[in-house]
């Protein structure tokens, strides 16, 4: 659980801005950094969480992992630190627990602090579905919120779940078990990812394709690359350009893009262009044009884009909400 790999997932995953809806909830707030210190705005690109700490992180299910003195805790929406900075290491909550580092041991807190599986050796990762992935001695199982192992320690890799199943590797090859841990699409693959939408990636003899939950190969492998499915469409790559298929394997959006192509959030996409980093709309057409060093996925209506070294957020129309001003890299 490096911080390395923390902030990956926060970017590409769980880094996106706030979780909480804006209907029937607390509106969300985004990090941001200033003077060398870090705190939160809202919406607008106003300040509402005064930057005081050395680090701060997307808030999910209410609270936020915070760095003050080289040690991680937790702070409430209103800038309360509800768990002391004591760790070495914090992973956001997900399904009312959250993964910490203690001593070189990795247990699980609930919202008051309280341990509810105590440390002890082997890694620790975010729950999903009820299910949480250990890995002792270079392979890979998963415990229940007891902390029990439901699903013996016994692959070399090991996704979370995702729609009743993981993509788990074993002997070289990749399937999907169920929670009982038993196969429910036998490991036969070269490569493999997370069900997304009812459809897993899956790679056969260097080309990517996608199967159903029976197994079933229904968009050929016929890929140079392939990413998972969001909003109904997923990136992919033909002859060294990026595009975008529908369910059926259809490209709607035509391989053009030559440096790279994420999927969509929030109706817009990232995509690199000779270098930079704009957004398409699923028209294919360029949005908010690419200007940007790098930029993450839309979340509650804004994304965080980096340029000459720093960052901050925009709109959907590509205004500023927030103008870049420090450098977002985790302690």
């Amino acid at each position: 659980m490096k911080r390395a790999t923390v902030l990956l997932v926060c970017l590409l995953i769980s880094a996106l801005p706030l979780l909480a809806q804006e209907q029937g909830e607390e509106a969300p707030l985004f990090p941001v950094g200033q003077h060398g210190k870090w705190g939160y705005m809202d919406k607008t690109g106003k300040l509402v969480i005064p930057p005081r700490f050395d680090y701060a992180f997307p808030f999910s299910e209410g609270m936020a992992p915070v760095v003050i003195g080289g040690k991680e805790g937790y702070i409430d929406k209103t800038g309360k630190v509800v768990i002391a900075p004591r760790f070495a290491c914090v992973l956001d909550f997900c399904e009312g627990l959250a993964a910490v580092e203690l001593g070189g041991e990795y247990g699980y807190l609930d919202k008051t602090g309280k341990f509810v599986i105590e440390p002890r050796s082997g890694g620790g990762s975010r729950f999903s579905e009820g299910l949480a992935r250990v890995r002792v001695d270079g392979k890979s199982g998963y415990i229940d919120k007891a902390g029990k192992l439901v699903i013996e320690v016994r692959f070399d890799s090991a996704d979370p779940f995702s729609e009743g199943v993981a993509c788990v590797k074993i002997e070289g090859k990749y399937g999907y078990i169920d929670k009982t841990g038993k196969f429910v699409i036998e490991a036969r693959f070269d490569g493999a990812s997370t069900f997304s939408e009812g459809l897993g990636r899956v790679s056969i003899g260097g080309k990517h394709g996608y199967i159903d939950k029976a197994g079933k190969l229904v968009i050929q492998a016929r890929f140079d690359s392939a990413s998972p499915f969001h909003e109904g469409l997923a990136a992919v790559k033909i002859g060294g350009k990026g595009g975008y298929i529908d369910k059926t394997g259809k490209l709607v959006i035509e391989p053009r893009f030559v440096d790279y192509a994420w999927g969509f959030s929030g109706g817009l996409a990232q995509v690199r262009i000779a270098g930079k980093w704009g957004y398409i709309d699923k028209t294919g057409k360029l949005v908010i044009e690419a200007r940007f060093d790098s930029a993450d996925p839309f979340s509650e209506g804004l994304a965080a884009v980096k340029i000459d070294g720093k960052w901050g957020y925009i709109d959907k129309e590509g205004r500023y909400v927030w103008y870049p001003t420090e450098w977002r890299s985790a302690p």
